[in-house]
């Protein structure tokens, strides 16, 4: 999945560091984030030297480390064009397996990109925030509200009858592929409550038999995702709800009509019903 990076591990950990040269600087502006584009497809990030000559109200902020190089965050509000071929470009669509780690890296400073613009006034008492020297959280001065990163949980949930695999697609969304069904946890409810509630609501449907299988963190959304496989529980009439779905319909385990990218929980645990390894 998007996550398993060809080398090491995201070190996440909070450094109170300078920017080098050869550090990458991410900079986003209106949702979109600055990058080149080779012919082939393969994606580059700036260093820090393409963009040191521009001036900033202030500095670069560490973000974490990853494949042996650290990562840091362009804080100033205007936009950076260098030369080398690099443009801006959205954000939300930018997965692909040809340059995964570059996506994975985007992805994940881009949760934190909107926290930290987020948080930037204090939620209590309206005072601007400081960064705390050595953990990632952000503190108020005045009345001493310390903010951390704001993650929130959602559950992928593959319902099956048999050997068929439910499969939806968004209603009003520019994401048209085949999904699985999803839904954010609310407040005071457990993940398998999550899972009962969104498959009800979206689907009518009721399940049993829940069995967890792996989880995504999904910084596009500032989600981290928990995926879940499940029976159907009675009957198997799909009622959806159009707000939610375009589409929802039974598929058998040798008719998928989706593959696994490499890149979502949701394809791999298409893939994984596919070849019947799906926790019993």
């Amino acid at each position: 999945m998007l996550q398993d990076l060809d080398i090491g591990r995201l070190e996440n950990e909070y450094r109170n560091i300078a920017a080098g040269a050869e550090d990458v600087i991410l900079c986003f502006h209106e949702g979109q984030v600055l990058l080149s584009r080779e012919a082939d497809d393969t994606l580059t990030l700036p260093t820090f030297s393409c963009v040191a000559h521009r001036q900033s109200a202030s500095a670069p902020r560490y973000l974490f480390r990853m494949q042996e190089r650290s990562f840091f965050l362009w804080t100033d509000a205007a936009p950076i064009y260098p030369d080398g071929g690099f443009a801006y470009e959205p954000v939300r669509p930018l997965r692909q397996l040809k340059s995964k780690d570059i996506c994975f890296a985007v992805m994940t400073g881009w949760h934190l990109y909107n926290w930290y613009r987020a948080n930037r006034l204090c939620g209590c008492c309206g005072t601007p925030t400081e960064h705390d020297s050595k953990e990632r959280m952000l503190r108020c001065p005045n009345c001493g509200n310390m903010i951390f990163p704001h993650i929130s949980p959602a559950v992928i949930v593959a319902v099956t009858d048999g050997d068929r695999l439910l499969l939806s697609k968004y209603s009003g969304r520019a994401y048209t592929h085949y999904a699985l069904l999803a839904g954010y946890t609310e407040i005071g409810e457990t993940l398998e409550q999550t899972v009962h509630r969104e498959v009800m609501e979206e689907v009518g449907l009721r399940v049993k038999n829940l069995r967890y299988y792996k989880s995504q963190p999904w910084g596009v959304d500032g989600n981290v995702l928990m995926g879940f496989f499940c029976d159907v529980d009675g009957s198997n009439a799909i009622h959806i709800d159009e707000n939610e779905l375009s589409m929802a319909a039974w598929y058998s385990r040798d008719a998928l009509p989706a593959r696994d990218d490499g890149i979502s929980l949701t394809r791999e645990m298409i893939r994984i019903f596919e070849e019947g390894k799906e926790p019993k």
